[in-house]
């Protein structure tokens, strides 16, 4: 099983260097670190009194990588559920913050373990994580992969603008369905021609 630290570093790689996209709601982002959760932080790295644009693009790998252990794995408390749905979880937390908890608990439901829609991990929450890894303990990471690839997807149906990062500009799959299936099985992952089947309608 993979560490906190190697799943940390291997988000980062997904995420990329530095970015700052006027389409991108986070705004200036530099290994997945946007300048709102560097604000939030209060992180300064230049001295200068201020963390703008010059603070994000001297954020290093290594600062990223704890920033996310520290604000997206130990913070929402992703080490109570089970070990098999950390890395897919921290990974979406990361992209979409309590949405990720939320797409898990919809999941949760669907299988008829009752829990709050909420995007909080608590007691309630761990508990049915723990019920359907049991219930379902070959299927259960899958699942909720392809609850994040529909989630991707919807997104991008009610939002133009982030179709880019859902179909690439070939009408290959885009940076978020290919970061969603990177934690599935291969026979649950989608066709390139059922995903251009998929976002047909995009135009």
């Amino acid at each position: 099983m993979l560490s906190v630290q190697q799943i940390a570093a291997d988000i980062v790689r997904r995420e990329g260097g530095f970015v700052d996209d006027p389409n991108a709601p986070g705004g200036a982002t530099n290994h997945g670190v946007t300048i709102h959760t560097m604000r939030r932080l209060g992180l300064d790295l230049t001295g200068d009194g201020r963390v703008d644009t010059a603070d994000v693009r001297r954020l290093t790998a290594e600062q990223a990588a704890q920033i996310f252990i520290q604000h997206y794995f130990e913070g929402p408390g992703i080490a109570q559920l089970p070990a098999p749905l950390q890395s897919t979880v921290f990974d979406m937390y990361v992209n979409a913050g309590i949405h990720a908890v939320k797409i898990l608990q919809i999941l949760f439901n669907r299988m008829r373990i009752d829990v709050v829609v909420d995007g909080m991990i608590g007691p309630m929450t761990v508990a049915a994580s723990k019920e359907a890894i049991a219930a379902a303990p070959d299927h259960l990471v899958h699942a909720y992969g392809i609850a994040r690839r529909n989630y991707y997807y919807a997104l991008a149906d009610g939002r133009p603008a982030s179709r880019r990062y859902a179909r690439r500009q070939d009408g290959g799959k885009g940076g978020w369905i290919a970061r969603a299936e990177e934690f599935m099985a291969l026979q649950y992952r989608l066709t390139d021609m059922q995903h251009r089947e998929r976002v047909a309608t995009w135009g």
